[in-house]
C-alpha cells in the first residue's frame, strides 16, 4: 500500500462529487424570476461556496424592492423546495468522471475520508447517489454556525475525524471553499480553473485528473 503524508481527505459536494450546481442555477433563477432580480449563469457563479441565506441576500441586493425576514425564509423555502424537487431524479450515474477512483485510491491508503458540505441536502444527495457509507463522517450546514468561506466547516470535519488539520488535504471546486480550506491550515487541492482558485496548493482540470500521492 502507499503511503501519503496525509491522514485525511476532505472532499467539497457540490462540483466535485457530483454536479448539483445546475440545478442550483435552475431553482435559483426561478426564485429571482418571481421577484423581479436579474440572475444568469455569470452571476451564479457568485454563489458557489455561499450557503441557501448568504446567496439569496445576493439576489436580493439586486431586487427592486427589500423583502421582510419572513419573506426571505419564504423564498429560501420555495428555492430549497424546487431543489429537492430536482434532485429526487438524480442516480449513481450522476457521480462526476473520477470520483470513484479517487474515493477508492484514498480509502485503499488507509484514509480517513471526510465531505464537507453547505448543503442541507447533503444526506439526500449522498443517498441518491449511492455513496454515503463511503464517507466516515459528513459535516453539512446543519452542523455548523459560519458557511465558507469561514473555516468552520472544515476544522469540524477534521475534529470529527480526529486527524489534525495539517494532516488534511481539502478538496474544493469554489473560490470560497478553498479559502476555508487554506484557512482551516491544511493543503488545498482546486478542482478547475487556476485563474480563479489561485489560493489553492495545486489545481487539477477534473477529478479524473486527482491522485492523492501527487501532493
Amino acid at each position: 500500500m502507499s503511503k501519503s503524508r496525509f491522514k485525511a481527505v476532505i472532499f467539497d459536494l457540490d462540483g466535485v462529487i457530483t454536479d448539483t450546481a445546475h440545478y442550483h442555477y435552475l431553482a435559483w433563477k426561478r426564485t429571482a424570476d418571481s421577484i423581479g432580480a436579474p440572475f444568469d449563469e455569470a452571476f451564479n457563479e457568485q454563489l458557489k461556496g455561499v450557503d441557501r441565506m448568504g446567496s439569496l441576500r445576493l439576489i436580493l441586493a439586486r431586487a427592486p424592492r427589500s423583502y421582510s425576514t419572513e419573506e426571505q425564509l419564504a423564498l429560501a423555502e420555495a428555492k430549497n423546495a424546487h431543489y429537492q424537487e430536482l434532485i429526487a431524479t438524480m442516480t449513481p450515474g450522476d457521480l462526476l468522471p473520477g470520483v470513484l477512483r479517487a474515493l477508492e485510491q484514498v480509502r485503499n491508503a488507509g484514509l480517513r475520508i471526510g465531505l464537507a458540505s453547505v448543503s442541507k441536502n447533503a444526506f439526500t444527495v449522498l443517498d441518491r447517489l449511492g455513496i454515503r457509507e463511503r464517507f466516515d463522517d459528513v459535516v453539512d450546514a446543519a452542523t455548523i454556525q459560519n458557511s465558507k468561506p469561514h473555516p468552520e466547516i472544515f476544522l469540524t470535519a477534521a475534529a470529527h475525524l480526529g486527524v489534525a488539520p495539517l494532516e488534511c488535504l481539502g478538496v474544493e471546486d469554489a473560490a470560497a471553499g478553498v479559502a476555508s480550506i487554506k484557512d482551516a491550515g491544511m493543503f488545498a487541492v482546486g478542482v478547475g480553473d487556476p485563474g480563479v482558485l489561485h489560493r489553492a496548493d495545486r489545481v487539477v482540470p477534473s477529478m479524473e485528473a486527482f491522485s492523492l500521492f501527487d501532493y
